[in-house]
């Protein structure tokens, strides 16, 4: 990571509030981004390894995970998985020097949100940081909205997704990826869109990971049913449409 000292910005009233997990088994590493973390007003709690993290989430119900993908015991790929297990809406950041496509692809089919490079400067890790809790901030309106296309059903509200009215049990990503589909339902939207949207990451064009998560999507909401909803348009991406 490049060493850099940075002059304390201020943050929004909001990020007193706000609960990280931090999960980094580098003994400098680790007290040091607690530091710059919590000098711009995050409540902060460093652990070493994942296990530890695990019995800390009920109890922090941390808004935001920011873990090493290489730890002692449980790797960091296990614990996102983990995590995810547990249903818990918490954003993860996974660190790690393993930057190749495939490793990223395996951290994001782990749970993984969004992925940082070492090294890193402090300033991308905070526009990280505020980017992803973004992503969980809630408004009433948007907690209670309920989005429908043909016998589709998204509710925001209650997390769930029905077709016909059969329930439909997506992962957090599939959820997401759906959601902001049905936003824009009508619309073609394309990979990088998508990508930028669910995953908010920049990857390399060739990438196949919104191909995938839109495979495991349409098995689910669209195979097992006569009316096709989610349509690729080669070349330009996808769209929820109830015709095409």
């Amino acid at each position: 990571m490049e060493s850099q000292s940075l002059e304390k910005k201020s943050s929004p009233a909001a990020a007193k509030s706000v609960q990280i997990l931090f999960v980094e088994d580098d003994l400098e590493l680790g007290p040091l981004l607690q530091r710059v973390l919590q000098e711009h007003n995050y409540s902060t709690h460093w652990v070493t390894n994942a296990e530890d993290a695990l019995l800390l989430l009920p109890v922090l119900e941390p808004k935001l995970i920011i873990s090493d993908r290489m730890l002692p015991g449980m790797d960091g790929l296990s614990f996102c998985k983990s995590v995810r297990a547990k249903g818990q809406n918490v954003q993860i950041l996974m660190l790690t020097a393993m930057n190749a496509d495939n490793n990223l692809v395996e951290g994001l089919d782990s749970g993984a949100d969004d992925y940082l490079g070492k090294p890193f400067s402090y300033q991308v890790l905070l526009a990280k940081v505020r980017a992803m809790l973004r992503r969980v901030e809630v408004t009433p309106s948007q907690k209670s909205e309920r989005i429908q296309l043909a016998d589709l059903v998204l509710s925001i509200d209650a997390r769930s997704v029905t077709r016909a009215g059969k329930p439909i049990k997506l992962t957090a990503r599939e959820f997401h990826l759906l959601y902001y589909l049905l936003r824009h339902k009508g619309r073609i939207k394309t990979r990088d869109e998508i990508l930028e949207a669910v995953w908010g990451l920049e990857f390399d064009p060739g990438t196949n990971v919104v191909d995938v998560y839109i495979s495991y999507l349409r098995n689910k909401i669209d195979k097992p049913f006569e009316n096709k909803l989610l349509h690729t348009y080669i070349g330009l991406g996808y769209s929820m449409k109830d015709r095409p």
